[in-house]
């Protein structure tokens, strides 16, 4: 979500809608943002877990998962250009159901899914820098270095540095890079032999799990690499034309999806799916092997470090302006409202979110330290998920809610579609070897609720007043 400061103030009894943020974003722009957004942590850290759960075939979970995620978007669409306001899928929720509380959830689990996701990019940062460098560390120690590049990104946002749409551009540039680096490496290592293509039609599932459960799982898991997109609606009030939204957001993802797609088959094909599986820089892995006579695994990792770093970095101001957000809403405590005098930045916030991505890393690494990327990963997916779930059925409802201006419209069946789908990839049948992601989620919901009830109290014992969101659309 957007944490952009206002640029610009219209004075509502003109006559005109109030606008607080300054229109600068044209379709190139708003493109190179949306792959931008979408790229990153997950296809670098993720694609040999895909792998590992449905053997050299796990370019077919890419492609559900880009399916499902496609599907979503054309809901996203149809909200974003119906009410175009940088609130998301809060403000979805809110004037489809028009109960806080759901609100709240809504919003809590976005806010807690972009602490799992800087969370996850943490590790993969740490995991990097340790191959890069080609120091010898134990699992502790990648641990160690997650949480101290963690608190470099705690200190940038205490800083009040927002994110800034050129600097997206050079980072986007540089993933791109990364990955059409993968694609012509894995290309090359066909035309010289070193590959085998035949792998990529092969199905091997992990112990006796049918193919269907295997394809199911993979699938939630590589939908971790497919969110991002929704993080573009909060773009809207700062586009020059809202209107280009559905072709620019279609545009966005069919260029992810193909990039994905080959990065799946090049990367089976260069690497046995034993290797890919227990590497914590799978992509690192294919440029090692494809090219072995060439120096670019020493670059590759540091490559890789930029692209999680941006992603951490936005999710973690996100989280935090989250939170500070529903504060100044008076859903939560208003502690969460402070701001730094000089700054302005919302240094309890930013604290708070960075002791519980903490807490995240360490728990995780503890219980499970194989499988920190693909546990905090898929806890992304599942809370982004049930999110889908819940605009998908947004949507159907408010098409009783008549709009005073035209807008894109989609296909009455695919929220249909999307709603099953997405609820399905919700269910424990996704995740049979994942469970903690499950409690993950619950605990950082829990914590939303806990400090819901707490305000609640307070707002009632102080003010008289029950705790409920005033405006969704100033969440931001």
């Amino acid at each position: 979500m957007s944490d952009k400061e206002p640029t610009t103030t219209i004075d509502p009894g003109d006559g005109h809608q109030p606008e607080t943020l300054k229109r600068v974003m044209g379709p190139k722009l708003l493109l190179l943002f949306i792959v931008g957004d979408i790229l990153g942590t997950g296809v670098y850290a993720l694609t040999g877990k895909v792998a590992g759960q449905v053997g050299g075939a796990g370019w077919a979970p890419v492609i559900l998962a880009f399916l499902i995620a496609l599907i979503t978007a054309f809901s996203y669409m149809e909200l974003v250009t119906k009410y175009p306001h940088a609130a998301g899928a809060a403000l979805y929720t809110h004037k489809a159901f028009g109960i806080h509380f759901v609100t709240f959830l809504v919003a809590f689990a976005v806010l807690s899914s972009g602490i799992t996701s800087a969370s996850t990019a943490s590790n993969v940062f740490a995991a990097n820098l340790v191959a890069g460098f080609g120091w010898d560390i134990s699992g502790t120690g990648v641990m160690w270095i997650a949480l101290a590049f963690l608190t470099l990104i705690a200190l940038i946002n205490l800083r009040g540095v927002g994110e800034s749409v050129w600097f997206n551009v050079f980072l986007t540039l540089i993933e791109l890079s990364g990955l059409l680096l993968v694609i012509v490496v894995g290309f090359f290592a066909l035309g010289s032999g070193d590959a085998d293509f035949s792998r990529v039609m092969i199905f091997e599932t992990e112990g006796d799990k049918s193919v269907f459960l295997a394809v199911t799982g993979a699938t939630a898991l590589a939908f971790f690499s497919m969110v991002g997109f929704e993080d573009s609606v909060n773009m809207v009030e700062e586009t020059k034309d809202p209107r280009v939204f559905p072709k620019i957001m279609l545009s966005g993802l069919t260029i992810t999806g193909i990039i994905y797609v080959l990065v799946s088959l090049v990367t089976v094909a260069a690497v046995p799916i034993g290797v890919l599986t227990e590497s914590e820089t799978p992509l690192l892995e294919v440029v090692r092997e494809g090219a072995p006579g060439l120096p670019i695994d020493t670059i590759f990792p540091f490559m890789t470090m930029f692209a999680v770093a941006n992603s951490a970095l936005i999710n973690m101001l996100m989280a935090s302006r989250l939170l500070y957000g529903m504060a100044k809403q008076n859903v939560l405590p208003p502690v969460f409202a402070k701001v730094m005098a000089g700054r302005r930045s919302p240094w309890v916030s930013i604290i708070f979110t960075t002791l519980i991505a903490y807490a995240l890393i360490i728990v995780v690494s503890t219980i499970l330290p194989e499988t920190v990327t693909a546990s905090l990963g898929g806890t992304t997916s599942l809370l982004l998920l049930a999110v889908f779930a819940v605009v998908n059925v947004a949507v159907l409802i408010l098409r009783k809610d008549r709009s005073v201006h035209d807008h894109f419209k989609a296909p009455t069946f695919l929220p249909w579609i999307g709603v099953i789908t997405c609820a399905f990839l919700v269910g424990p049948w996704a995740r049979l070897d994942e469970l903690i992601q499950y409690q993950i989620a619950v605990a950082l919901v829990g914590i939303g609720v806990v400090l819901w009830v707490v305000t609640w109290f307070w707002n009632r014992s102080t003010k008289g007043t029950s705790t409920r969101f005033r405006n969704p659309e100033e969440l931001t």
